[in-house]
């Protein structure tokens, strides 16, 4: 589950830098945050929990939710964006339910609200749409709009609407799934409509690896994130002193974990950390020690050309059995993915739990590192 964060000023971090740059981290999966629901939950003014702005809308023409809920349809609104892994996770279940309950009176709306700059594109959503299969109503929340009016402050984020345009139920992060479909099918119950043959599901939540106690926490690269009370995720001093910067950077492989580290020669922007130069041998790097058993990177394209981006696991190629679903395997073993449009990809899932060293590398100028997300599930990201 991520959080909506306030962002620090730079001249208060900078102030703290060399003090604090190597003593933060945790060990807690975000996903595993407990979810927060307040009880009894409150009663909202006409037009609040409603669709706010106009940026467009995906799979739908235009609607109002209490148009939805006049007509006697449950609404399960879901804020979610689509680098989010989190997010990603609970689509089967959404998935499920629009199959199960959209003729019989549920109506499921997506609100994406980006978290990063390219995530606002509606081709980007759109081919995202399209790749995972999502066949309900997404309204593009750029200004956050939405988002606001309804308080939210986590992606993923789920809101039950009644017919009497009140929220019945709200979730926020992964799990609960049980809990949450026999919300919506007590709300649709309430409203007139028969769910008593439809079975429900059993799955509750995704499979966690028994023996993982740990896991590397979610690492952003940009400054925006790299300058907040929780972030300091970069592990090397000169990252922080000046913003948009290019910079040549020394791995000493001295690493501290939850953070990540670079070699070579690197622009650190509000958003991302790029890789400056072309190269030929694959002789710049960005890696880390990672807690876990799977591994995922958001990563984007200054240019138009697709670029590869190769993996080691503690100074070798992954093997078969450790790579994600993005990766690809060349005529001499070596383990790489290639980036031909901005997304998340998933390019590490190893068989058991365990700790590694990870390094990424990419001889394209053009490579752009926005945050790697990890995972202790069995069988996925």
């Amino acid at each position: 589950m991520k959080n909506y964060k306030t962002l620090l000023i730079w001249p208060a971090l900078v102030a703290f830098i060399s003090i604090v740059v190597v003593a933060c981290g945790g060990g807690l999966d975000p996903a595993d945050a407990p979810t927060l629901v307040p009880f009894p939950l409150p009663t909202y003014p006409d037009g609040v929990l409603e669709v706010h702005g106009d940026n467009g809308w995906l799979n739908s023409e235009p609607f109002k939710i209490a148009d939805q809920t006049a007509d006697n349809k449950v609404v399960l609104v879901d804020f979610w964006t689509y680098t989010c892994v989190n997010c990603l996770r609970t689509l089967p279940f959404l998935k499920e339910w629009h199959t199960k309950y959209s003729e019989n009176g549920l109506v499921i709306l997506g609100v994406h609200t980006p978290e990063f700059e390219f995530e606002e594109r509606s081709e980007n959503v759109e081919s995202a749409i399209a790749r995972e299969g999502i066949e309900w109503a997404v309204v593009l929340d750029n200004e956050f709009e939405t988002w606001r009016s309804f308080d939210n402050q986590y992606w993923p984020a789920k809101y039950l609407i009644g017919i009497d345009g009140q929220l019945t139920y709200q979730h926020f992060g992964e799990g609960s799934y049980v809990e949450t479909e026999n919300a919506i099918r007590e709300a649709l119950t309430e409203a007139g409509w028969d769910v008593s043959s439809i079975p429900i599901g059993s799955i509750n939540s995704s499979d966690r690896d028994p023996v993982a106690d740990r896991v590397t926490r979610e690492l952003y690269c940009g400054y925006e994130r790299n300058y907040t009370q929780s972030g300091l995720y970069a592990g090397q001093e000169q990252y922080y002193i000046e913003p948009d910067s290019t910079r040549e950077y020394i791995d000493d492989k001295n690493y501290t974990p939850q953070q990540w580290y670079l070699q070579g020669l690197w622009t650190n922007g509000p958003e991302s950390i790029t890789h400056a130069r072309s190269t030929n041998n694959l002789e710049d790097h960005i890696a880390f020690k990672f807690v876990g058993r799977s591994a995922n990177v958001v990563v984007t394209t200054s240019g138009t050309d697709p670029y590869d981006v190769y993996i080691e696991i503690d100074g070798r190629p992954l093997k078969s059995d450790e790579a994600g679903m993005d990766v690809i395997f060349d005529k001499d073993g070596r383990s790489y993915f290639t980036v031909i449009e901005p997304r998340l990809y998933a390019f590490l899932e190893t068989p058991v739990f365990g700790e590694h060293i990870v390094k990424l590398s990419s001889d394209s100028d053009n490579f752009a590192i926005f945050a790697f997300t990890f995972g202790v599930n069995e069988g996925g990201i």
